[in-house]
């Protein structure tokens, strides 16, 4: 007999109050959107027995459809039916896809003694609403994190993940959880950058698969000049060698690094503002909506601001405000 999934709480039925000790947990009212419970009747079962037997069903291929349709409903695969909310809520735990950084863990650190980070603070509060645990799969670079996903590896990518037109294409993501946008990192005493012109004449590092990748080639750097071979949370180190003169980090990197190294000073921001966001796959729908509704809530709260501080220092806000506030000056 298969398991029943938990029932969620209903709005109304329960506050969940803030407390100090899950500070980016419940705050306020906020209760989850109870999930549709699809692909648990006679013919969901069925189907699963079909495609689970060592049975040739090609000389039938109209029943085989017609009980896909009937155990996942229209416009979903089986792969995409299985891995939205009830089925996690039914598992007992979210999968969470992330590319450990050791150096700069700020967003999701995997080491036993340190700071959870931002990230996994935001989704413990999510896990706990919904009587789940989470469950972090790490993965070994950042281009690996999407085809994880879509191989059903995870439940959804998080940990410092942009939300790019590119990614877009191929999964989709939750409301925004923290700002970003790229901007120019050097090392004193080699002089700031405060022009894309100038970056263009940098040795430049980056990390190849990621948003800064993308955003270095749509500035116009040549290739030759670019050093994608910069190991995650290897900026520091390469700046210090010499081995690159310039990097395009996500700003809330920048700013954690530089409360650490004061050598280090930022330039001219790099292309529009943008976001960082859980990516979940295409189809599961309910699960990016009970993200997005908890993400939301969550961002109208004190227990954000609080965790911005907590891991990128009290210059934070403000150096986000500037870098929001120059994307929206330099908009048509």
């Amino acid at each position: 007999m298969t398991r029943a999934a938990r029932p969620l709480p209903q709005r109304g039925q329960k506050r969940y109050p803030e407390s100090p000790e899950s500070p980016a947990g419940i705050c306020g009212d906020y209760v989850p959107v109870a999930a549709p419970r699809a692909g648990r009747g006679r013919a969901a079962r069925a189907f699963r027995t079909i495609m689970s037997a060592e049975v040739d069903m090609r000389p039938f291929p109209g029943m085989l459809a017609a009980l896909a349709l009937l155990s996942f409903g229209p416009g979903s695969s089986p792969r995409a039916a299985a891995a939205d909310l009830p089925e996690v809520v039914k598992r007992g735990a979210l999968r969470v896809l992330v590319m450990p950084d050791t150096r700069r863990p700020e967003f999701f650190s995997l080491a036993a003694g340190t700071a959870p980070g931002f990230d996994q603070e935001v989704l413990e509060g999510f896990v706990r609403l919904h009587h789940l645990t989470l469950h972090p799969v790490p993965v070994a670079a950042w281009d690996a994190l999407i085809p994880a996903l879509l191989e059903d590896k995870g439940d959804l990518i998080a940990g410092r993940f942009t939300a790019t037109d590119s990614r877009r294409k191929l999964v989709d993501f939750t409301t925004e959880v923290f700002p970003t946008r790229n901007v120019v990192l050097t090392r004193k005493p080699h002089p700031a950058v405060s022009t894309v012109e100038q970056l263009r004449k940098e040795r430049v590092g980056t990390i190849k698969g990621t948003s800064m990748a993308e955003a270095i080639a749509a500035a116009g750097v040549p290739a030759a000049s670019v050093d994608d071979g910069i190991p995650a949370g290897g900026y520091d180190e390469a700046l210090r060698s010499g081995r690159i003169t310039a990097a395009v980090w996500g700003v809330e990197s920048a700013i954690a690094a530089q409360r650490e190294d004061p050598e280090l000073q930022l330039g001219t921001f790099l292309g529009p503002r943008g976001s960082l966001a859980y990516a979940v796959r295409k189809g599961d729908k309910a699960l990016l909506a009970a993200l997005d509704e908890y993400i939301e809530n969550l961002r109208r709260t004190p227990s954000w601001s609080r965790l911005v501080v907590k891991y990128f220092g009290e210059a934070a806000p403000e150096v986000l405000r500037k870098a929001r506030a120059e994307s929206a000056a330099a908009s048509p």
